[in-house]
């Protein structure tokens, strides 16, 4: 199994380049070559109107094409059950389309779901005794590691599922297979120019004071986890407001205008999944005042539960990450001593605690944002409080009684 897992590593992580390049490319011809050659400003009511044409035509896809764009994002976790192939074309396109068109999303569920969907069809065709969650379970593991660039995150990801899973041999021997393919999806990933990407200039950090800034930080992450809550706690309210509208090109036409309206509040910087964004932030702390940070988080906090409520397709963790690291930076604005790394990464995981529900992730995300494993032990001491904030709290997921539609694979019998 182990070459067949190396194989759909690499797959994952050519798959998720491939769609991020696609992306890139009609992101350019919308927000630069055609602004240039109509000689507008691509900012104000341009931002409206693209968010909007996005929405409608994400809504057309979603209406009529077959397969409907996959399943509601806003309906399924990190990793849900796979898709047929006839779901993958209309998903694929509302997936480009949201990136490409500057909604606050990013790309996790649905590459997942197309990543897991394609090494389903594939290993059963081809391989049709091994167990169809084995091949889930690599598949999200290879896209996770594609994702983040690194096999760490997918291992943190799935020690708990794969512990508490009634399976003989050791931890390591379970976690073997998703390593492979994690690591290969991440060392593809890292070839081909992908990954995190942020590369920040914040000073490591090497306070003498660590009581007094584990305290600082332990209000930090709970502040951030409790300003992701209100997200949450909207996030149902928004999603039922939405379908009340009943045909999904009038409530994701309504929900791209209504992004396209925060995102000239907000300005660009407040627009797409939210990775290039935070290391714009992050290269020059000091260009933005406490003010405009409050408004970035506030306005992003708002266009996540939006996008993610109206229909489209994508996931909620790295516009958490910029939400975080923006919390942290006007953490650090209002209160210059918190260092500024601690403030960053303790806004980065309040708010991934608060989105994603996974303490291994958040903590992963928030070490790997400032690039400093010094801030590590401080910030297992800092998430218990911030756990304890969250733990009660609803998740951002919408749990619905419909049955499953016919494009979902059915689950093999163990």
């Amino acid at each position: 199994m182990a070459i067949p897992a190396l194989l759909i590593g690499i797959l994952s992580a050519l798959t998720l380049w491939g769609l991020e390049q696609v992306a890139s490319v009609l992101e350019t011809a919308i927000w630069t070559t055609l602004p240039t050659v109509l000689h507008v400003d691509p900012a104000g009511w341009w931002i409206v109107l693209i968010l909007t044409a996005t929405g409608a035509a994400v809504g057309l896809v979603v209406w009529l094409v077959p397969g409907h764009g996959g399943v509601d994002s806003a309906t399924t976790e990190l990793i849900s059950p796979p898709l047929r192939l006839m779901a993958l074309p209309s998903l694929i396109i509302v997936v480009v389309l949201a990136l490409a068109g500057g909604v606050s999303l990013g790309p996790e569920n649905p590459i997942i779901a197309i990543n897991t969907a394609l090494a389903v069809a594939i290993v059963s065709r081809f391989f049709r005794a091994v167990p169809q969650q084995i091949v889930l379970l690599l598949a999200a593991s290879a896209t996770i590691g594609a994702l983040f660039g690194t096999p760490v995150a997918a291992a943190l990801v799935f020690t708990g599922v794969v512990a508490a899973a009634k399976a003989p041999g050791s931890l390591w021997d379970r976690l073997f297979l998703p390593l492979v393919a994690a690591g290969a999806g991440g060392i593809v990933t890292n070839m081909l120019g992908g990954g995190l990407g942020v590369v920040t200039g914040i000073e490591p950090y090497a306070s003498t004071s660590i009581p007094l800034d584990a305290l600082w930080g332990a209000c930090v992450a709970c502040a951030a986890v409790l300003a992701g809550l209100i997200g949450v706690f909207v996030f149902p309210y928004l999603w039922r407001a939405f379908r009340a509208l009943k045909y999904p090109i009038v409530y994701t036409t309504v929900g791209g205008l209504i992004l396209g309206v925060l995102g000239v509040i907000g300005g660009p910087i407040t627009l797409f999944k939210g990775l290039d964004q935070s290391a714009e932030l992050l290269s020059d702390p000091s260009a933005y005042s406490g003010g405009q940070l409050a408004l970035f988080t506030g306005i992003k906090i708002i266009a996540l539960a939006v996008a993610a409520a109206a229909g489209f397709r994508g996931g909620r963790v790295f516009p958490a990450v910029f939400i975080g690291v923006s919390f942290g930076m006007l953490a650090h604005a209002l209160v210059p001593s918190i260092p500024l790394g601690l403030a960053v990464a303790c806004g980065v995981l309040g708010l991934t605690l608060a989105i994603a529900r996974d303490g291994w992730i958040a903590l992963f995300i928030a070490v790997a944002i400032v690039g400093d494993i010094t801030l590590l032990p401080v910030l297992c001491v800092i998430i218990l409080p911030a756990w304890l904030v969250v733990r009660s709290a609803p998740e951002m997921l919408i749990h619905t009684t419909a049955t499953d539609p016919d494009y979902l694979v059915p689950a093999k019998p163990a």
